[in-house]
This record gives structure tokens, C-alpha cells and sequence, in this order.
């Protein structure tokens, strides 16, 4: 059984850990601090917590099976990872009283294991895409991936009998802690989210319509009686 040590808040303890079984490659990197046997433990039985950020949080957007079984299998991993983490909150929650506030814990938790350098707005590095030299700026979870985990976790919701008007990942406290963090990364990091708008390809020409032929003016009238 997959197992997370539950945060108690406290910013000095760096022993947070979360153990699992290989089948369950759910974490990206952890970034505390970790004596060298804990250290190599995690490293043999840990993997990705979430998908890169290029990757889509839709089934529907997979153009191959295994696209699409990948994408499935992830959402069932990091439905069970959430799960664990209610089990282990204190108190301990059920889905049913989970809500969207809860939902900003488990994210703002797994930036413990992000490796997403996000520079401060004093570092001299703020802004700048390729940093010439190391700084001490904090890692986090990338908006990309924290994206593309919460579109997985909202969709196995309800595939799990969850209604949609109570779905906790659509609240509407996560949509606006998730453009927080796009805009924070992308003015930290230098770089910009914004969807490239696809150029429409150019309508072909109309060619005007063809001339009416000349009037005729050879026409016979009846003659009158």
C-alpha cells in the first residue's frame, strides 16, 4: 500500500517522504533534504509525479492508443496518490468533504518534489530564460505539470461517481491559483505561456462570376392584332 507522510506545516522539517511501490511512479524529484540511504531508497522507488508540461490533459487530444493508455494509466496513479494523501491528512478526510481548499494543500505540498528552478524577484537571474550561473532560488512544481495533473484529477473524479457542480479540481480557487502560478513562472522564468494562435490558412480567391452574355437584338415580338 503506497504510503505520503502528511505535511504538518512546519517549514523546518525537511523529512517529508513519500514511499511507494514501483508501479506507482508518481514523484517527480524530491528536492529536501535527505540523509544518502533515504536518498537512495527514493530514488529507487519513486519516479514521475506528473506529466511534462508539454503534455496534454486530455484523453481526447492522444492521436495513438498508447497515447491514450499512457494518459490513462498516469490519471490512475495520481487518482491513488491523492487518495493516500486524504488518508494520511490530519484529521484524515474522506472525497466528500474534500474541497478546493484541500486541493491547494496537495499542490502547494508537491512543490516540495518540484525541479522547476523559480527565480525570486530579487535574484539577478529574475526573468532571464537561460541563467548563466546557479542561485539559490527555490524549486517548484512547473505550472505545466501542476495543469496537467489537476485536468487528470478532474476528470477521474467523475469517472468516479464525483458530480461535476462538486468537482473540487474545478473550483474555482484553483483556476486562480493555477494563472497565479503561470504568471509568477512566466515572469520569473522569462518565458510566456501564452497559446501561439494557429494562422488560418488564406481562402482561396473568388474567381468573379462569369459575364452575363450580350442582350439579343434580333429578338422577335409577336406581332399585334
Amino acid at each position: 500500500m503506497d504510503s505520503i507522510q502528511d505535511m504538518d506545516g512546519s517549514s523546518s522539517s525537511h523529512h517529508h517522504e513519500i514511499t511507494m511501490a514501483s508501479s506507482h511512479n508518481l514523484i517527480i524529484n524530491t528536492s529536501t533534504t535527505m540523509n544518502s540511504s533515504a536518498a537512495t531508497a527514493s530514488s529507487t522507488t519513486t519516479g514521475n509525479l506528473v506529466a511534462a508540461a508539454g503534455s496534454s490533459s486530455s484523453p481526447s487530444s492522444s492521436s495513438s492508443p498508447g497515447s491514450s493508455s499512457r494518459y490513462e494509466n498516469q490519471k490512475r496513479r495520481d487518482w491513488n496518490t491523492f487518495g493516500q494523501y486524504l488518508k494520511n491528512h490530519r484529521p484524515p478526510l474522506s472525497l466528500s468533504w474534500c474541497s478546493g481548499a484541500h486541493v491547494l494543500e496537495f499542490l502547494r505540498y508537491l512543490d516540495q518534489f518540484g525541479k522547476t528552478k523559480v527565480h525570486t524577484p530579487i535574484c539577478p537571474f529574475y526573468g532571464h530564460p537561460n541563467p548563466p550561473a546557479p542561485c539559490p532560488c527555490p524549486l517548484r512544481q512547473a505550472w505545466g505539470s501542476l495543469d496537467a495533473l489537476i485536468g487528470r484529477l478532474r476528470a477521474a473524479f467523475e469517472e468516479n461517481g464525483g458530480k461535476p457542480e462538486a468537482n473540487p479540481f474545478g473550483a474555482r480557487a484553483v483556476r486562480l491559483y493555477l494563472r497565479e502560478v503561470r504568471d509568477l513562472q512566466s515572469k520569473a522564468r522569462g518565458i510566456s505561456y501564452e497559446k501561439k494562435k494557429r494562422k488560418r490558412p488564406p481562402l482561396p480567391q473568388q474567381l468573379p462570376p462569369p459575364p452575363l452574355p450580350p442582350p439579343d437584338h434580333h429578338h422577335h415580338y409577336p406581332s399585334q392584332q
